[in-house]
């Protein structure tokens, strides 16, 4: 959001104060207090018609401060707040100050504020500034008859930030707007599934903005040397991590909002869906599933996507006995065969459900002000919201999912989460605007729960919208993408933006969800898709079954999913590193190399896992140019040996493509030393 109209002017219609000068500096045991006055003291009458800012800084763990930002204390806390570990707190903190400056010190990372005179604050890092908020950073503004506060952070030459989610745009964010506000858009625009208030820094800090709600960031756009981020209301709350890399950043962020789960073994293998709105029934699903068998293709999880229950009805969680006449023992039928089962799900009730009228007379949907069931013909006609708020309403809805798992299903689909309106009324009282995002939490969080109870360490989901904290309940896929190569680079770099934000496993619909890929398509997406952290054949008007693209599709498929395999003890290590620190199985170039300036903006290629690098081709042309970072790297497929840092152009056929072991780092892992081809 922006305010400013250059260096010297606001926005027509925007007013502003400032913290200009310190007034009080307080140390207390657990906490650095500073109050900023708006006005330059000169004489007594400047104490006159001022405005007061307060920063109190704290410690919840070494290398991390978290600063909150006051104006007016007397308003009341507004709910939902993210649900992060508030419990932590850091002893060995230093607090202290001098006749000049005050500071907080927490291992390597100290904040150091004036004692008196002009207002900043400078975050330090082994003595060295990484950034700080300047003078007139900190704004109060009212602008639209609303009242923002923002904090504007200072950023280096040459600096560049990375995350806020799973952004489709350009993956390095300078010179982007951002709000932090889910919708459900597609892949190919600003708007986005997944908002998650993180910012990671190539100067190795991360900045979280502990706010659910609308946040609004302007990455050196406004103020192309600050980093801006502000929200409606009198206060701001936000946490510095110190690093002094990305992955300590990731680590710090994820030990506060928590780390991913482990998925069950069987959920990397692969997923095949009977797609959007194609037709099906019981006898269409095990000929695919067989045929797929016998071609020497293993499938994994067989997933069931919207048509297993009625149109019209979405969600009754009740299996349209017209197509499935005996959905026990279908399902029966699947799992003999060593095949999980996932259906599709989301938290809308229609009016059409049987459920509805269950959740309107025992007040388990949103309600309107007035006291009337919110409904909208959106997707589907008349649909209802259920209010996750209400602890009632969790338990009847999980009920209805119980009974699926004890019907045989092992996975939900957990799909929507985004269109949550803020006119509403909500149970426990909730601010609608901050439950926008944060609705996703509640929902795939009360999924999640009854897996773990039901499933234990089988539990898993299939998830599409996020925020702070869903990364504790995989997995999650990219959206509805298009079968064109743009957008599969779109959603590749969408993905590695995503796992910036600690989330540790993700997956895309192979070949694109709208459209139907050509079978060259098909078969680069393949290969990209079998070397992601989960696999998933998924389309929207037709089905993504390899023989439909030609029989050397059925070969590549074949090949792909043989190479995961392959790699298998090297992904499940990979896995357990998600678990342990929060660091993505698919890591954005920088991540792992933050220290060489190539990989700053490469988002075209990824390291999945720590050694194995993976370049995916993007055009119809079989060829592709892609970074190969200092060190002696060795193809896994052709057992070629390369040194770096090195750029390469390439030429592939189908059955291979940049997949490149880093010699050093892959020693631990037998099945990163070649690729027997015999196996095929």
């Amino acid at each position: 959001m922006k305010f400013d109209a250059g260096y010297w002017q606001l926005l027509p219609g925007t007013e502003a104060v400032y913290p200009l000068t310190v007034v009080d500096v307080r140390t207390e045991p657990d906490a650095l207090v500073v109050t900023g006055y708006s006005h330059e003291v000169k004489t007594r009458d400047d104490y006159l018609h001022g405005s007061l800012t307060t920063a109190r800084f704290t410690s919840p763990m070494p290398n991390v401060v978290r600063v909150q930002l006051t104006h007016f204390k007397g308003r009341r806390p507004r709910l939902p707040a993210f649900d992060l570990d508030y419990s932590l707190s850091n002893d060995a903190a230093e607090i202290g100050r001098d006749d000049d400056v005050a500071w907080l010190k927490t291992g390597d990372l100290a904040v150091e504020v004036p004692t008196q005179g002009d207002w900043r604050i400078d975050y330090r890092r082994g003595g060295q500034l990484i950034t700080g908020s300047e003078r007139k950073a900190i704004g109060l503004f009212e602008q639209g008859g609303k009242t923002y506060l923002r904090e504007q952070l200072s950023m280096a030459p040459g600096e560049t930030i990375y995350g806020l989610g799973e952004r489709f745009t350009p993956f390095v964010r300078n010179g982007q707007s951002v709000d932090m506000w889910n919708e459900d858009g597609g892949t190919n625009s600003e708007i986005a599934y997944k908002n998650i208030p993180l910012y990671l820094s190539s100067q190795g800090y991360g900045v979280l903005v502990n706010h659910p709600g609308r946040v609004s960031f302007e990455i050196a756009s406004h103020h192309v040397t600050r980093t801006q981020f502000s929200v409606e209301g009198h206060s701001l709350d936000y946490y510095l991590f110190g690093g002094p890399t990305p992955k300590a950043v990731l680590e710090q962020y994820t030990a506060l909002s928590g780390r991913p789960a482990l998925p069950p073994e069987w959920s990397f293998g692969l997923w095949l869906s009977t797609s959007f709105t194609t037709n099906y029934n019981e006898a269409d699903v095990l000929v695919n599933i067989d045929r797929m068998e016998s071609l020497g293709i293993p499938i994994s999880v067989f997933h069931f996507d919207c048509f297993w229950m009625k149109e019209l009805t979405w969600c009754s969680f009740l299996w349209d006995r017209q197509n499935f006449p005996d959905p026990e023992g279908m399902l029966r039928r699947i799992k003999d065969k060593g095949i999980k089962i996932c259906v599709w799900i989301n938290p809308y009730i229609a009016e059409a459900s049987p459920l509805f009228a269950e959740g309107m007379a025992a007040g388990y949907l949103l309600q309107t002000p007035e006291g009337d069931v919110y409904q909208v013909d959106d997707w589907q006609p008349g649909m209802g919201l259920v209010d996750f708020t209400n602890p009632a309403a969790r338990e009847w809805y999980t009920g209805k999912l119980r009974a699926l798992v004890d019907m045989g299903v092992d996975a939900f689909k957990t799909d929507f989460g985004e269109r949550i309106p803020t006119g509403v009324r909500y149970h426990d009282g909730s601010n609608p605007e901050r439950m926008h995002n944060y609705y996703t939490y509640l929902y795939n969080r009360a999924v999640f729960e009854l897996m773990r109870e039901l499933k234990g360490d089988e539990a898993v989901l299939f998830a599409r919208s996020a925020t702070c904290g869903n990364q504790q309940f995989p997995v999650h896929w990219g959206g509805d993408n298009s079968s064109t190569y743009p957008s599969m680079a779109e959603t590749l770099r969408a993905g590695l933006s995503l796992g910036l934000g600690g989330f540790g496993f993700w997956s895309h619909d192979i070949s694109g969800f709208i459209g139907t890929a050509t079978p060259d398509l098909y078969k680069r997406w393949v290969a990209f898709g079998l070397l992601s952290s989960h696999s998933r054949l998924h389309g929207h008007w037709s089905v993504r079954m390899p023989w439909l693209f030609g029989d050397e599709s059925v070969d590549v498929l074949r090949h792909f999913n043989n190479v995961k395999a392959h790699l298998m003890p090297y992904l499940l290590d990979a896995a357990r590193e998600a678990q342990q620190h929060g660091w993505p199985m698919m890591r954005a170039m920088v991540l792992e190399f933050p220290d060489d300036p190539a990989c700053r903006h490469l988002d075209l290629q990824y390291m999945l896992g720590p050694a194995l690098l993976v370049a995916p081709v993007f055009n119809d042309r079989s060829e592709i140019t892609y970074y190969l970072p200092a060190g002696e790297w060795r193809h896994l497929l052709s057992g070629e040996t390369a040194h770096g840092p090195a750029w390469r152009t390439d030429t592939y056929d189908y059955f291979s493509l940049p997949l490149w072991v880093n010699v050093e780092r892959g020693r631990a892992w037998p099945c990163l030393q070649g690729y027997p081809a015999q196996s095929e």
